[in-house]
């Protein structure tokens, strides 16, 4: 399982990273709100562990962010603050669990398998378009029995393909449902992520599943049976 930890305190996210990788976990660090809420948008990962007072953009804003883009990453939020109104408050936002400073490595620990867990048991949802499996829920896409490893925008754009099958979504459509309403760089940006999907679901297996539909957008079709 591979997590991320947005932590400023540069000693204690190492320490509570190398403890993870102990414990077996893949960790990946940032230390402040823009590089975290780039990074866990960029990966893919079972859980975000976050802390509030972040520089940049503090937790909330990360969580609110992640959440608004339809990212659904199990997040577990760190605070030295005390009283309900914090913790209210980040659930409120979407975060999962709360964990006050100072605390128990082997606690968080517990927590984090909790969180995983839990996000793994949810009801399923795999979508399939011929041997092309996605799990939104479980952040998982396979062709095959071949797992792909996706990143987390990466895989929104192909769950956002995947629940039209067969029909055409617009570049338009595709960054409102992928990037938000309030993107506002470059169209091109969808052509970008689409070329980086046809070399992870398409090409190493001889496919053509993602098409260019010419002046409309895109279209995901399982290509066994494509006209």
């Amino acid at each position: 399982m591979r997590l991320l930890v947005i932590e400023d305190e540069v000693r204690l996210a190492e320490a509570v990273a190398r403890g993870l990788r102990s414990e077996g976990f893949e960790v990946d660090l940032a230390h402040s709100g823009p590089d975290g809420l780039w990074r866990a948008r960029e990966g893919s990962y079972s859980a975000i562990v976050l802390d509030i007072l972040l520089p940049g953009l503090n937790g909330y804003a990360v969580c609110r962010e992640l959440r608004a883009g339809g990212d659904r990453t199990p997040v577990l939020m760190l605070t030295a603050k005390q009283g309900e109104h914090d913790e209210a408050e980040g659930l409120e936002l979407g975060a999962d669990d709360f964990l006050r400073k100072p605390f128990s490595f082997v606690v968080l620990v517990a927590r984090l398998r909790a969180l995983v867990r839990r996000a793994t048991n949810a009801p399923d949802g795999v979508l399939s378009i011929g041997d092309l499996h996605l799990d939104p829920t479980r952040r998982r896409c396979f062709r095959g029995v071949t797992e792909l490893v996706l990143t987390a925008r990466e895989l929104d754009l192909l769950v956002a393909l995947a629940r039209r099958v067969g029909g055409v979504a617009t570049k338009r459509e595709l960054l409102a449902e992928v990037w938000g309403f309030d993107f506002d760089g470059a169209e091109n940006i969808v052509e970008v992520y689409v070329g980086y999907l046809r070399t992870k679901i398409d090409r190493p297996f001889g496919r053509n599943s993602l098409q260019t539909v010419r002046t409309l957008g895109y279209r995901l079709v399982d290509d066994a049976v494509a006209a």
